[in-house]
Formats: structure tokens, C-alpha cells, sequence
């Protein structure tokens, strides 16, 4: 269990490292893209980029057959895993619209509040959620305040649409940890990336101009958008929350502030300075934290 729980950690981490460097492509991504073409393509991409290694993947376990495994519930993959990729549209368009009008720090901030909604939604379903975890949970919001809100912290309209995007996160961590150890993992993100890459072109088509030119200017962005942090990223999040309780597994993704900050000062030259720092000790102290005493016994998701 240990083993398990510590390479759902690690997994957990390396998708955190891979949503924070995909916050510059995300801006840049809409210098000639609308939010909603932008959330198309790029989910678009994370769809097509899944399919060959499902059905590769496919195809190894089918020579490969063992009568211990247990089986996947493809009925209750068909019920929910298109309401799974409603919330993730929902969710992605919330966070990408809202960047139009308010600054990176404000929304990795707001963001990042689903360190806390994810906890507080858990207890209406009734899970429940250990004190190490809340603990661990308010200490790296803290963080996450100092690492990305610079000039002072202001409620604007952009504000407001991220926190929508950090309720339906929430609750899109939620169903994962779920639905996750029920059913397939691959089909699961291939279904779930594919209502969002439909709905968001649904809503490209009626509000915003469609245009290959602009698609192609902006392939750098939507190649590393569409195939890591979506078809990779987003895969690896439902894999290893089969072993994490989401309560935790929302702490350690919120880490994609700090390697957002780290891309900054590798990448662009950015400084991190004192406060930026302080911001990223917090964050690591509250992950560290929410690990005390973790339950042998994987709490209910």
C-alpha cells in the first residue's frame, strides 16, 4: 500500500511540474486564438495523441489475459464519464476566459483554491478528510497567495470566472478519484477529452472566428497544451488518483504554481524574489504536511 501510495505521489508530481509549465502556452496560445477554439484544439489534440496508445495498449493486455484481474464498469463509464468531460469544459473554459481579464498571478491564486473546496465537497458526499490534510491544505493556500499575488489582490470579473473554474476543478478531482478505481483509465480521459474538445468547439463555432491561419501561429502553444498537459497530464492524474485520496491529490497538484513560477526564472528569465520563495516553502511545507500519518486504510472518494 505504501509502495502505491508513494507512486501516486510521484505521478501526481510530475503532473503538477507539467500543468505549471503549460500556464505560459495557455497566454500565449490566445494571442491569435479565441478561449473556446484554443480549449477545442487542444483537447482536440489531447484526444488524438491517447488514441494510438489506448488501442496499442489494447492490444498488449488482450495477449495478456489474467482471470484475476478485476473488470472494468463500462456502464458506469457511459453514465458518468461524459458528465466528467461536461465539468472539465466547464472548468477549462472558466480558467482560460477569465485570463483575458485578470492577471497569471490572480488566477494561479483563485485557482488554487480548489485546495480547499475539494475537502469542504468531500465532506457534502461524505467523505472524510483527515487534519493533517486541512492543516497541509491552509498552509500551502497561504503559499500559493505569496507565490502568485504581487501587486496586491483585487475581485474583478476575471477573478470571478476563475473561481468558477476552481469549484468545477474541484469537483472534476472529485469524480476522478471516483470513478477512477472503477473503471479504465484510458477510456475514461479519451471520453472525458473529447465532450471538452466537442462543447468548447460547439461554443467556438457561435462566438468566435474560425481560422486555420490563426491554428497554425499558434501550434507551439496548443502541441505542448494539446499532447502534455492534456492527453498526458490529465492521464496520469486519473491513473494515479486510484491510489490517492483527492483531498491529497489536490494539494500536490496545486504545486503547479511553483514549477509555474520555476518555468518563469528557467525559461524567461523571470525573478523569483523573497516573497516568491517564501510562496513556494509554504506550499512544499503544506504538501509535506498533509502526508503525516497517512491512513493504511485509503479513506472513501
Amino acid at each position: 500500500m505504501k509502495t502505491k501510495a508513494l507512486r501516486a505521489d510521484m505521478l501526481l508530481l510530475v503532473v503538477s511540474a507539467i500543468w505549471g509549465f503549460a500556464f505560459v502556452a495557455q497566454i500565449k496560445g490566445m494571442e491569435h486564438l479565441g478561449p473556446f477554439l484554443f480549449n477545442a484544439c487542444r483537447f482536440a489534440l489531447g484526444f488524438l495523441s491517447l488514441l494510438p496508445v489506448y488501442f496499442l495498449l489494447e492490444s498488449i493486455s488482450g495477449k495478456k489475459v489474467s482471470g484475476n484481474e478485476k473488470p472494468f464498469d463500462n456502464q458506469l463509464l457511459l453514465k458518468w464519464g461524459p458528465l466528467t468531460g461536461v465539468v472539465l469544459f466547464l472548468a477549462s473554459s472558466f480558467q482560460q476566459v477569465g485570463l483575458l481579464y485578470t492577471t497569471a498571478g490572480n488566477s494561479g491564486f483563485i485557482t488554487g483554491f480548489y485546495i480547499i473546496l475539494v475537502p469542504i465537497l468531500g465532506i457534502w458526499f461524505g467523505h472524510s478528510t483527515r487534519p493533517a490534510t486541512w492543516l497541509g491544505g491552509g498552509i500551502a493556500l497561504a503559499g500559493l497567495y505569496f507565490l502568485t499575488v504581487q501587486d496586491g489582490f483585487n475581485l474583478n470579473k476575471g477573478d470571478v470566472l476563475t473561481l468558477g473554474s476552481a469549484l468545477m476543478y474541484a469537483v472534476q478531482i472529485l469524480l476522478i478519484g471516483w470513478l477512477s478505481r472503477h473503471v479504465h483509465p484510458l477510456r475514461l480521459s479519451l471520453i472525458q477529452f473529447f465532450m471538452t474538445a466537442l462543447c468548447s468547439m460547439m461554443v467556438a463555432l457561435y462566438l468566435e472566428p474560425i481560422s486555420f491561419d490563426a491554428i497554425a501561429k499558434s501550434i507551439g502553444p496548443l502541441l505542448y497544451a494539446g499532447v502534455m498537459s492534456t492527453g498526458v497530464a490529465f492521464t496520469i492524474q486519473t491513473i494515479a488518483q486510484r491510489d490517492a485520496t483527492s483531498s491529497h491529490a489536490a494539494i500536490i497538484m496545486s504545486l503547479e504554481a511553483v514549477f509555474a513560477v520555476l518555468g518563469g526564472w528557467l525559461l524567461l528569465n523571470e525573478q523569483l524574489g523573497i516573497r516568491g520563495l517564501l510562496g513556494c516553502g509554504l506550499m512544499m511545507t503544506g504538501m509535506l504536511l498533509s502526508q503525516l500519518r497517512r491512513s493504511r486504510k485509503r479513506a472513501l472518494n
